[in-house]
């Protein structure tokens, strides 16, 4: 069924837990904890053949790319494409203080993130669009080869959605607990000797890379 196609593989892999403790990170750069470089490490501890690495620029993700494309040799670019949504007010803030404070607000924010944005923060269509803007470019550049991108969980549910066919206002439904794997392989047909994106396939979720 798949002779007549190239493959392009992308692994997503959420950063581990953070210091600071239970807050909305966000766009916030906090540093990874100790446990959440175990985490990381431990995912990654065998490598199914990537040849490329992309990542956030926040230092949850970047520090342990770069760890990694040191230890495995790859090539590591950074894409603030893939940076987390920002919170606005709520960035750098106790999560259970906000659901004290603003507790109507967060309810409204998770049954329609896309018309509830947090005070002051990114609007869920536009990190929609800077997070798929970012997918195809990465797409793009690494056409038939098998990159891992290290990102956040909300820039995960975004690209997942879009695999799944999921309207973006459910992707709170989707669970993507730290240092978690999911693995994307794209179909690209063969059109007058330039490859076109055809569809795309979960290959699995808070699974194990191998």
């Amino acid at each position: 069924m798949y002779d007549h196609y190239k493959t392009t593989t992308v692994d997503l892999l959420r950063h581990g837990e953070c210091e600071g403790g239970n807050i909305y990170r966000g766009s916030t750069d906090v540093a990874l904890s100790d446990t959440g470089w175990q985490q990381l490490r431990q995912q990654t501890s065998d490598s199914p053949g990537w040849q490329s690495i992309i990542s956030s620029p926040l230092q949850r993700c970047a520090r342990f790319s770069e760890e990694l494309a040191s230890r495995l040799t790859l090539p590591l670019q950074v894409a603030p494409a893939f940076q987390e949504v920002h919170f606005g007010d709520w960035e750098g803030q106790d999560i259970a203080d906000v659901w004290r404070e603003q507790g109507n607000h967060v309810r409204r924010f998770f049954a329609d993130p896309i018309n509830a944005a947090p005070p002051n923060g990114e609007a869920l269509s536009s990190f929609e669009k800077r997070v798929l803007a970012g997918w195809h470019l990465m797409l793009k550049q690494h056409q038939g080869n098998h990159i891992l991108l290290v990102a956040h969980g909300g820039t995960i549910r975004v690209l997942l959605a879009q695999v799944l066919g999921m309207p973006l206002s459910r992707i709170s439904n989707l669970e993507v607990p730290y240092a978690s794997a999911s693995r994307i392989k794209i179909y690209h047909h063969e059109t007058d000797n330039e490859p076109e994106p055809d569809f795309q396939t979960l290959l699995f979720h808070n699974g194990q890379f191998r």
